[in-house]
């Protein structure tokens, strides 16, 4: 299968290329590095991608902004910073997407814990995550030509938790190749309008 990444060289992203690229043709893009470029906070810079990167079997994207911040301080548009990036661009990846997919292709996107299990300072991250969640089990119905999304929504990944165990206190951390076996079963098994729930 011929495989995008989007967010290939990221945490996650890195796992989960290695592990397709094992079996499959895989292509990165990224904002600023990877074989093609693209923001996906702008649906030309969607379209041109789709455009240069043909005859894809599936999509995935592990990518997208949001804001952090305490509840009461967070405005209106630090909210609009994931709308626009996780929110937005991964569904708009899916609208202008299932154009160029080809039959049968797959979408997967990705969320986390925190749709379900939020911790301080993350409204505006959950809320993304939970409308996401929303989307693809709608989504999942009305896709055309045999096509499939999922979503993986890992926990604490054990990579990340230098960086962020302080604001997911608790949590046990979650091996990266059982989150990267979720972007396997998405991508390679024939499950539709799930969310992948790697915890723990």
């Amino acid at each position: 299968m011929k495989v995008l990444i989007i967010g290939g060289y990221g945490t996650i992203g890195q796992k989960v290329a290695e592990e397709i690229g094992q079996r499959h043709d895989v292509i990165i893009a990224g904002r600023s590095s990877g074989d093609v470029s693209v923001d996906i906070t702008s649906t030309k810079s969607i379209e041109d991608l789709f455009k240069k990167v043909s005859n894809l079997d599936a999509c995935v994207c592990i990518a997208g902004e949001v804001h952090w911040a305490d509840f009461d301080k967070m405005t209106e548009e630090e909210y609009y910073i994931g709308i626009r990036s996780k929110l937005m661009g991964q569904v708009n990846l899916v609208r202008i997407g299932q154009h160029y997919l080809k039959e049968g292709g797959s979408f997967t996107l990705t969320t986390g814990i925190l749709a379900e299990d939020p911790v301080r300072k993350s409204a505006g991250a959950s809320m993304v995550n939970g409308a996401l969640h929303s989307f693809v089990l709608a989504a999942a119905q009305d896709l055309k030509r045999g096509q499939r999304i999922n979503v993986v929504a890992a926990g604490l990944v054990e990579d990340a938790v230098e960086k962020y165990a302080p604001y997911f206190p608790g949590h046990n951390p979650v091996p990266m190749w059982k989150v990267a076996n979720g972007y396997v079963k998405s991508v390679e098994g024939v499950i539709n309008g799930q969310i992948i729930r790697i915890y723990e």
